[in-house]
């Protein structure tokens, strides 16, 4: 700048003294502008190169049954990095296992089932038709998620249920394109065939007990003239016989056993746990990335692709309307700013309903003993020693689907054998030797929503499974404790029964047997369907057969509540299988498919069995 002062000359001391002045100020000024320019550009990289420190091309929101499933398939490309956050803690201590035995010795599964550290607790509203009960909804809030609080049955629903949602508009989602994602994720004990899988990280095995209790059970059926069936994943799911589980080698296998252990040491894969996703962070509609809470802070962290919620039935719509996705109205009342007004969020709700028929056992081979203080100390030690044992299993080994009445086309009522009682969830200790079944229909009429209760994340949101609600629903359940009588009074349970426990010899008449199911079922823990799949013309829909949320960019949804409909049998299965599939979708590859494959169908509908 001096160089050119040098060739000014002045004439006149005051005009040379003013030009002066102006030159020094408009250099000033320049400087100044110059300087805070680079400033912002600084201040922008220093930003930029931070959100891409904190930046991945995944952010899954939640380690359960689905996300720990799409945190392996995704780093399996060591390109793709994943950020995968989960609310609840590890499922292990100090990387062990037997230290956290309430977790993964399958026979101590009810434990976890009232423990706030794993579980959201949630429950629903007083249900009207159910004499105003509030219902108790057990979700897993930890690695694994629910797969880590489950009773590890394995069941995949029906064919027809596959086929179902291909017509409901999840387009691709049809039973040819589903069982081979089943397969994949599978490896059975029996060894791979036409149904079951040989090689994936999933593993399935059957019972071990052989108890004399579920031999009886399974004549009784057959008795009264119900198919035995060796595979009710496989060719034909009617009919009673041995249960599949996800117990490996004496342990609960749960997602986090089966695919985030195997894949946490991968450069590629991030995981926080007790870390709560408050929000989903969008520039207009394109979402980028999410806010959590961890240890009482408030971060960011941004996806260069997608943000995927595995959260759940519940807390994936929760999440969804929290960052103003869902119905305008709704979130405008609560003073949410709308990013899409997607009424389907959060409704179409559906759950698995079921009661408890009990019998008293004349002879002391039930689990009753097994819960004596002495008894339970030695089944413990020897699961923590060996794996093996009764703490091995989760004794749900027998079961079985039946059609309600002439005229289903596939089984619409399914039933959980056990050789002992369960009394509120397991919160309450069993009374005497005693046998059950769990028994519920599948595909009730009866349907739900959930809505936020506030703004807070940390409110649950207002469930409403409205069960009970069709006439339809109170006939099934009526069926379903005629049925279990008729089974429990075969010859087979002859030298076993005692009198019945519940519902009693005094409830006989169809208003006395509505009555008990009003006072006594409950829910399966199933729920699902509340982020429906579906084509982006159903005003219904939230994400469509891709998974992406409609009317935003960069959004997936891949859990049980993407469900069109709720499927004939428990959810952990059929969950893991949609996150198999999601996968390939995310990763652009073509789905697998299997053709012509053959399903069991009824030789005639004109009778119910």
């Amino acid at each position: 700048m001096s160089y050119f002062m040098k060739g000014v000359k002045c004439h006149s001391p005051v005009i040379c003294k003013v030009t002066g002045s102006l030159f020094k100020a408009h250099t000033l000024k320049n400087l100044f502008s110059i300087n805070e320019q680079q400033f912002k550009i600084a201040r922008a990289s220093s930003q930029l190169s931070s959100e891409q420190a904190n930046s991945y091309n995944y952010v899954v929101v939640g380690a359960g049954s689905a996300g720990c499933v799409l945190a392996n398939r995704l780093t399996e490309d060591p390109l793709s990095t994943v950020l995968l956050l989960e609310a609840g803690p590890k499922d292990t201590l100090l990387g062990s296992k037997r230290l956290m035995w309430k977790i993964h010795m399958p026979a101590a599964l009810t434990y976890n089932l009232c423990d706030e550290k794993y579980n959201w607790c949630y429950h629903t509203t007083p249900q009207k038709h159910m004499d105003n009960r509030t219902m108790y909804w057990p979700r897993g809030r930890v690695w694994g998620g629910s797969s880590s609080l489950n009773a590890m049955v394995y069941v995949r629903g029906h064919a027809e249920d596959y086929n179902r949602w291909s017509r409901e508009g999840a387009q691709g989602w049809d039973y040819e394109h589903c069982l081979p994602y089943f397969k994949k994720a599978q490896t059975h004990e029996l060894g791979p065939d036409q149904y079951r899988g040989g090689n994936g990280p999933l593993h399935v095995s059957r019972g071990k007990t052989n108890h004399p209790l579920h031999q009886a059970f399974l004549e009784a059926t057959q008795a009264v003239g119900y198919p035995f069936t060796d595979d009710m994943n496989g060719y034909q799911q009617e009919g009673f016989g041995w249960m599949d589980m996800t117990i490996h080698q004496g342990q609960r296998w749960s997602t986090a056993s089966a695919y985030l252990r195997p894949a946490i040491s991968r450069p590629n894969l991030s995981v926080a746990e007790k870390t709560l996703v408050t929000k989903i962070l969008f520039q207009g509609t394109k979402c980028i990335g999410v806010e959590y809470v961890k240890n009482g802070q408030r971060k960011k962290v941004f996806a260069n692709k997608e943000v995927i919620l595995s959260g759940g039935a519940i807390n994936s719509p929760q999440l969804l309307m929290l960052s103003g996705i869902g119905n305008a109205d709704d979130l405008k009342k609560l003073g949410i700013p709308v990013v899409c007004h997607l009424p389907g969020v959060g409704q179409n709700l559906q759950d698995h309903l079921e009661v408890y028929v009990q019998q008293k056992c004349t002879k002391p081979i039930t689990l009753y003993s097994a819960q004596r203080p002495l008894n339970m100390v030695r089944i413990g030690l020897e699961w923590l020693w060996k794996f093996t044992g009764m703490g091995a299993s989760a004794h749900l080994e027998s079961g079985g689907f039946i059609r309600s009445e002439p005229g289903v086309p596939h089984p619409d009522i399914q039933f959980h054998f056990l050789p002992s009682q369960v009394i509120d969830h397991g919160r309450v200790a069993s009374t005497t030797e005693a046998y059950q079944v769990h028994v519920g229909p599948m595909r009730s009429t009866s349907v739900g929503w959930l809505k936020l209760k506030s703004t807070d994340p940390n409110d649950h949101p207002i469930i409403e499974p409205n069960y009970l609600s069709t006439e339809r629903d109170i006939w099934e359940f009526r069926q379903c404790v005629k049925f279990t009588r008729e089974i429990f009074a075969q010859k087979a349970f002859e030298k076993f029964r005692g009198p019945e426990i519940q519902p009693g010899n005094h409830v006989q008449s169809d208003e006395e047997i509505d009555a008990f199911i009003r006072q006594k079922a409950d829910s399966a823990y199933h729920p699902s369907c509340t982020c429906k799949m579906g084509q982006p013309s159903d005003s219904t829909a939230v994400v469509d057969p891709q998974t992406k949320v409609i009317g935003v960019e960069n959004l997936r949804v891949v859990d049980a509540s993407i469900m069109p409909s709720v499927v004939t049998g428990n959810l952990n299965a059929p969950t893991i299988m949609i996150a198999e599939k999601a996968a390939d979708i995310i990763k652009g590859l073509p789905s697998l498919q299997e053709k012509n494959v053959p399903v069991y169908k009824p030789k005639t509908l004109e009778t119910q069995r």
